[in-house]
């Protein structure tokens, strides 16, 4: 295994269409711009795209994010992790935390005797997945009654969608909604950012919502190989009564169809059991409760990535680690 260029890792995914968006060169290079230095690794099979992060006294935290799993090789494989070894300790990693690639009922962590694992994932650990596959009426008629009753109703109101491409009135939007609903934002800089790499590879689309001229929602949808991801959403504060963001749901799964995607991944709801969530979900209102209400009705999967995993190479610096998590609460 040796470190490869962008260009290099860019040909080894040509040969995966499915790994996941976060192992893309376009990804790494996103990071990078904002804090993050990104390493490829790969032999002849395997390969890996690792983000490393500075800390104080030159120590560094490394994040693989979703490794291509398809076999699980990559798990196995003592001398692929001997290089990722040798690329976390030559940076000063504290340790290497690693997501994998697959579901909770797809890992065996008996197979994980060198990690840990992690109390603290990254990505969000729970999402609801949207199966694209069958007719649009299929598709719809998995939904539940009230989202298609939204969806009709944004139609009949005059509600339209059209791919958009304004980034700063996006940007307005988000911060709009994250101050009305409570969750962080990205720069201006960072939307751009993603934009300007993702869209042109063919791998993002910006879509907007109007009803007579006024923006009513906007969300940017990625898509690789079989899947699709929402990962940024935004609405303005009227017009909610059209029903513009089921609407533009609907068109966003309609455009990875398009694509050949046959999964939809909503990403990120409250992580907690089905049965609890369907118990709270229209009595409670913080964290993400009010994105599982609206994401529950388009008829997914409730899914659970596998957990975390922690590779330590500094123990008493990691010990300090989750000292900190656990005082921030993230460790709660």
């Amino acid at each position: 295994m040796s470190e490869v260029s962008l260009r290099e890792w860019q040909a080894f995914l040509d040969e995966r269409p499915n790994a996941h968006l976060l192992q893309t060169g376009e990804w790494g290079e996103l990071k990078s711009a904002f804090g993050w230095q990104a390493v490829r690794l790969r032999t002849s099979s395997l390969g890996a795209q690792i983000l490393f992060r500075r800390l104080p006294l030159r120590f560094t935290f490394a994040y693989m994010p979703k490794p291509m799993a398809e076999d699980r090789q990559w798990m196995l494989d003592d001398a692929f992790w001997e290089e990722v070894d040798a690329a976390c300790r030559s940076r000063r990693a504290v340790f290497l935390k690693v997501e994998p690639d697959l579901w909770a009922e797809q890992f065996d962590q008996d197979l994980n005797l060198k990690f840990v694992l992690s109390p603290h994932n990254i990505q969000p650990p729970r999402t609801i997945l949207v199966d694209l596959n069958g007719s649009e009426d299929e598709i719809l008629a998995r939904m539940k009654q009230k989202t298609r009753y939204n969806i009709r109703l944004a139609q009949k109101k005059g509600v339209t969608v059209r791919v958009w491409g304004d980034i700063p009135a996006f940007h307005r939007m988000m911060l709009v909604t994250g101050g009305r609903d409570g969750f962080g934002v990205h720069s201006l800089e960072y939307y751009q950012r993603v934009y300007d790499l993702f869209h042109p590879a063919g791998m993002c689309e910006l879509l907007a919502a109007e009803h007579e001229g006024r923006l009513l929602a906007a969300l940017m949808i990625f898509a690789r190989g079989q899947r699709a991801w929402y990962f940024y959403g935004a609405s303005a504060d009227e017009g909610r009564n059209l029903m513009p963001t089921y609407l533009l749901q609907w068109e966003a799964m309609r455009w990875a169809r398009a694509r050949g995607c046959t999964a939809y991944d909503l990403w990120g709801v409250p992580d907690e059991d089905e049965a609890v969530l369907e118990a709270n979900f229209e009595t409670r209102r913080d964290g993400l409760w009010g994105v599982y209400r609206f994401k529950r009705g388009f008829g997914g999967e409730l899914k659970r990535a596998a957990q975390a995993l922690d590779r330590v190479y500094m123990p008493l610096a990691y010990r300090l680690y989750l000292l900190w998590m656990r005082r921030k609460g993230a460790l709660d």
